[in-house]
């Protein structure tokens, strides 16, 4: 009975968490009617009320096919998406203010169709949940996984840029209305064989050759899987244009390797390779250009957004940049209110610079909350990674926190003029179907190994949910599966 009241508990709490972040984003839409109409709708309620309906659907498949999962997972990442509903559908209203259009519909515009994506994206993860009882399962696939990984990572970079290409960075696939970001999916697929691969060879990647200032360094040839994953990172940069989706990937392996590993080492050594190998390719593109030429126009961007040549030039100027630097200025410390800024002056604010568009308006206070909430979540996963007994899940759980972490940094970072601008976009607030749908499986597979590494043994969810097994060795020739 104790275990049926710790489960019903943890569900309840997460229902509790999930009506309250309804109200928050509620209250946000109320907000932005009373600031563009001047007053406060009857029917302000309805996209949060239709949001809600689909998270609540979510909650009952985790409810019973997860239910020891932490519970604040899925309404810390439902407080994100509703907001970036909720503002999407805040520019189309002010959109069709200044056009004098009638006020678009709840299923109108980039808010209904982000709205009809979150539907999607939760679906799948419901689909992920139902279908996968057991994380460990995927590592029977961790190297067609890793092939998947590195075919999705590649295809925008050998396809031509009419097909590939947005704002200077081959990320996409586009064939006419639709497009998709298979880079999204590719983290995915190479965290799980990232996982697999380090269990089988941290032993070896552990030794050491010797101690420099109390570090212990590797042996040179034990550098391979490294350098390997360096160079695929660079040909992302060169080939992609884009920077931060090459950091991602290799910081993504480097801190997998350190996790697995425990060694240090490996992170001043990831560092010094990535940032010396970006460092030579702007110089490269200063020189002999070519297939540098982008990244090298972007990094001066980046130095001086506020010249005048990188300002007015006619292509691939700084307009984007210093556009959303003042709209964060603007916002200063509480922002102008929800409804009340002009967001709609930043270019492309419902993608990649929806950051600056929310900062105009909540300002640093309420940018700095949204933060906290991506940490929380971060903070979940990398609790999980702590919790599971085994070691695949561990490192599955630790790189998809990882991942969802550094992409919030990258995007941040260049919108801020920390890094580069880069392609990414931002999980869950941005429109978009592929980055919505990639990080809703994301969740999913946080929410199913927080449930193994909560679950009681021979609890009652064991039991429902099949004949138990026994544990066996993974693929392959890994012989350390459940950790003591």
């Amino acid at each position: 009975m104790s275990r049926i009241r710790q489960w019903k508990t943890r569900r309840n709490a997460e229902l509790g968490l999930l009506a309250f972040a309804m109200l928050l984003v509620a209250a946000f839409g109320a907000t932005v009617e009373a600031n563009q109409f001047d007053e406060i709708r009857p029917n302000f309620w309805v996209p949060a009320a239709l949001i809600g309906i689909l998270f609540l659907g979510l909650h009952v498949v985790v409810r019973f096919t997860a239910p020891f999962a932490d519970p604040v997972l899925l309404p810390a990442v439902a407080l994100i998406n509703g907001i970036g509903v909720a503002f999407l559908r805040r520019l189309d209203i002010a959109r069709a203010i200044a056009n004098d259009e009638p006020v678009p519909g709840f299923f109108a515009e980039t808010g209904g169709r982000q709205l009809a994506w979150t539907l999607l994206s939760l679906i799948l993860a419901a689909v992920l949940l139902l279908l996968l009882r057991d994380h460990k399962v995927i590592s029977r696939y961790a190297y067609t996984l890793g092939l998947v990984g590195i075919v999705l990572m590649m295809i925008p970079a050998v396809l031509p840029g009419s097909i590939s290409e947005v704002n200077g960075a081959k990320l996409w696939i586009r064939f006419g209305s639709f497009s998709i970001q298979p880079g999204e999916f590719a983290k995915l697929a190479l965290v799980s064989f990232f996982a697999y691969y380090l269990v089988r060879k941290r032993e070896v990647l552990s030794l050491a050759s010797h101690r420099f200032l109390g570090i212990d360094f590797p042996r040179g040839r034990d550098l391979g899987p490294v350098v390997t994953v360096w160079l695929f990172s660079l040909l992302v940069l060169v080939f992609e244009k884009d920077l931060g989706t090459a950091l991602l990937y290799f910081g993504l392996f480097v801190v997998t390797l350190y996790v697995a590993t425990e060694r240090s080492s490996w992170l001043i050594i990831g560092l010094v390779l990535f940032f010396g190998g970006v460092y030579v390719a702007y110089l490269l593109g200063s020189t002999i250009g070519g297939p540098f030429a982008n990244f090298y126009d972007r990094a001066e961007l980046w130095l001086d957004p506020f010249s005048q040549e990188n300002y007015t030039r006619e292509s691939g100027n700084s307009y984007q940049l210093v556009q959303g630097l003042l709209g964060l200025g603007t916002g200063g410390l509480f922002g102008t209110g929800p409804g009340a800024g002009s967001p709609g002056k930043v270019p492309e604010v419902r993608t990649d610079f929806i950051f600056a568009g929310l900062g105009e308006e909540v300002g640093l206070f309420g940018l700095s909350a949204l933060l906290v909430v991506y940490l929380l979540i971060v903070e979940r996963g990398l609790h999980a990674a702590l919790a599971v007994r085994d070691s695949f899940g561990k490192l599955v759980a630790g790189g998809l926190a990882f991942t969802l972490g550094l992409q919030v940094f990258v995007i941040l970072g260049g919108i801020t003029g920390l890094i580069p601008l880069t392609g990414q976009t931002t999980p869950f607030l941005s429109a978009g179907g592929s980055s919505l749908m990639a990080n809703w499986l994301l969740i999913a597979m946080l929410l199913r190994i927080s449930d193994a590494a909560r679950r009681p043994a021979n609890s009652l969810a064991e039991r429902t949910s099949g004949p138990k097994k026994a544990p066996t060795q993974l693929h392959g020739a890994m012989t350390e599966v459940i950790k003591p």
